[in-house]
């Protein structure tokens, strides 16, 4: 009887560099369509007013973001958005419905606006220069609109956290953080700060952008305690999206998004 057989696939150099600009091309194709597609949410006004604001849409409702230029902390940064638009078209999956969070650096509020018209409890923080135009972004683009009514409240990295969060009334289902890892010197602080209020059962969604290399030392020192999966690689943005959780957490489904 004729034998029949399938000739393995003999790997060459050539062949693997092939193989790797397809991946290259691949993977810049999905950065491009995935960037166009969070920054075409963005809008700004039409009219020069008094006002320095700007706009982003989620699902058919204008969020109008007054921005403070004076303050670094209140300025609509991309990582915002990225998590934003990941938190819209990942609803299903990552469903933040009755779910209580915690934002932190939460700047000018898109991602505290956005998570609770999404039907969080949302706790939004940051220091207390930035409080005042928080909670007006807040109050503007939430009131009647949310099931829940977010807290705007001062929080300064590694300060009194234990007694402003403790764990007997404050257990959070997610942390969300959009650019709040740069060349600041409070990175221990903030290390201290995730490590707090992450739980075993707390999730952690938060999308960074690469600027220098304190942002590469924070994720490596990150990993140490955290299990870390990367979500969105956006190198046109210079951002990622991890998603992240205890690693002293051993029961199953640590790491799969809360129902």
């Amino acid at each position: 009887m004729p034998s029949f057989f399938t000739p393995s696939r003999i790997e060459t150099p050539q062949s693997k560099a092939m193989e790797n600009s397809k991946t290259k091309q691949e993977g810049a194709a999905v950065d491009a369509e995935l960037t166009t597609a969070i920054m075409a949410r963005r809008f700004h006004a039409s009219v020069i007013g008094p006002e320095t604001w700007e706009g982003y849409i989620f699902s058919d409702l204008e969020i109008r973001i007054r921005e403070s230029t004076d303050l670094y902390g209140a300025v609509l940064w991309p990582s915002a958005m990225v998590l934003c638009h990941f938190l819209e078209t990942n609803k299903d999956k990552y469903n933040l419905t009755d779910k209580n969070v915690i934002e932190l650096g939460a700047g000018t509020g898109l991602v505290t606006i956005v998570s609770s018209l999404l039907g969080a409890k949302v706790t939004a923080t940051d220091l207390p220069d930035v409080l005042g135009n928080l909670q007006y972004n807040v109050t503007r683009n939430t009131k009647g609109r949310c099931k829940y009514i977010p807290l705007v409240t001062e929080l300064t990295w590694g300060q009194e956290v234990e007694q402003r969060f403790p764990h007997a009334t404050h257990c959070f289902d997610y942390i969300l953080a959009a650019d709040v890892v740069y060349a600041h010197p409070y990175l221990d602080e903030l290390m201290d700060t995730f490590d707090h209020l992450c739980q075993k059962n707390t999730q952690i969604l938060w999308a960074m952008r690469f600027r220098l290399d304190p942002e590469n030392s924070f994720v490596n020192r990150f990993q140490q305690h955290f299990h870390l999966e990367e979500l969105y690689d956006l190198p046109s943005l210079s951002i990622k999206l991890y998603h992240a959780w205890r690693k002293d957490e051993k029961s199953k489904g640590q790491g799969q998004a809360a129902a």
